[in-house]
């Protein structure tokens, strides 16, 4: 028999996907999101509500067997709506859920609590290290879980790596624009550090199992991650490969290209943030044996499985390729290039 599934953040990428997978197993699922849903999934359900209001909560939970919380801010919007949507927005969701007497809330974190960790592969027990407004808002959302958990909610929490899919645009958008324009892509040095990425479909499947994991084994902090994952270069090429111009990754002279990309993002004029710079010039990595063990946890797609997959959706999406108009609020939007697309030119 089916569960009454409440999904924060429906209309996201993340959202979206757990709301088409839950409705397709036989569950009741209501999206919440601040933007509407249309169409939606049979079996599917959408409330428009910020998930900072507690009375628009207590509707949504009622009744509902499961929360699944996956709204968050990126890294792109201001500190103050970072903190103010995912520090208090966590605190509304599970105060309501308590109230509503809710058996089980999975909450959506981020490997990126651990900030830049200095141990690879990182395990669940590396301390949270934030550094910069987005990391620390997910250390601190994780805090506010802990103490719910500790009141005796059911209360897992799954810290992904950055996961591609159908939909994902951010700034995989502009490697996948200019690799079907047939330029060359730069990289920080020689490219050579092993970043650990995600599949989509992986991740809805992570979710599932704890969702009916029995509660002494959800109950839990689990990293999520591909198993398979080469160098970002390797990745990179994997992509200007498919496009099919011969065209190359190129490696840019790392502390130089920093010290620029910091000055454009301190103006405005470059969407790329401090942490993932500083990421993308040291193996990034975690370790998933505790998922693996405990879950059932058995990823499908290498890094190379979903980028590809995510280029092949982007070159054949109805509106075909386009130059980024938006900011990056959600995952779904191509992030504005701004300076970044003057550069093409040398590539």
């Amino acid at each position: 028999m089916g569960l009454r599934i409440v999904v924060t953040g429906a209309a996201g990428m993340l959202g979206s996907h757990l709301v088409a997978r839950l409705a397709a197993d036989g569950h009741e699922v209501l999206g919440l999101d601040v933007r509407d849903v249309s169409p939606l999934p049979d079996g599917a359900r959408h409330t428009v509500a910020d998930i900072r209001d507690g009375a628009a909560l207590a509707r949504a939970f009622a009744g509902a067997d499961a929360v699944i919380h996956s709204a968050a801010a990126l890294p792109s919007y201001p500190a103050d709506q970072i903190r103010s949507i995912t520090v208090d927005g966590t605190r509304s969701v599970l105060t309501a859920a308590e109230a509503a007497r809710v058996a089980r809330v999975i909450h959506i974190s981020s490997t990126a609590v651990y900030g830049l960790p200095k141990l690879v592969p990182t395990p669940e027990e590396y301390p949270r290290t934030p550094v910069d407004p987005y990391s620390r808002a997910k250390a601190e959302a994780e805090v506010i879980c802990e103490q719910f958990r500790a009141r005796g909610m059911c209360l897992p929490v799954l810290r992904p790596k950055t996961f591609l899919g159908p939909g994902r645009m951010g700034l995989f958008s502009m490697l996948f624009e200019w690799a079907d324009e047939g330029r060359n892509f730069p990289v920080l040095g020689k490219g050579d550090v092993r970043i650990q990425m995600f599949g989509m479909a992986d991740l809805v499947d992570a979710v599932v199992l704890t969702l009916h994991a029995p509660p002494e084994t959800a109950n839990d902090v689990y990293n999520l991650a591909a198993a398979e994952f080469g160098t970002i270069r390797a990745d990179f090429q994997a992509v200007l490969d498919a496009a099919g111009h011969g065209k190359r990754v190129v490696s840019l002279p790392a502390k130089p290209t920093v010290a620029v990309l910091r000055g454009l993002e301190r103006t405005g004029l470059s969407p790329v943030y401090g942490r993932l710079l500083y990421k993308l010039l040291d193996d990034s990595y975690v370790d998933i044996s505790r998922a693996r063990e405990r879950l059932g946890f058995a990823p499908h797609q290498s890094n190379q499985d979903a980028i590809l997959s995510t280029y092949e959706w982007w070159h054949s999406r109805p509106q075909g390729p386009s130059t980024a108009t938006r900011t990056g609020r959600t995952s779904r939007d191509a992030w504005r290039q701004g300076a970044l697309g003057l550069a093409k030119v040398f590539f």
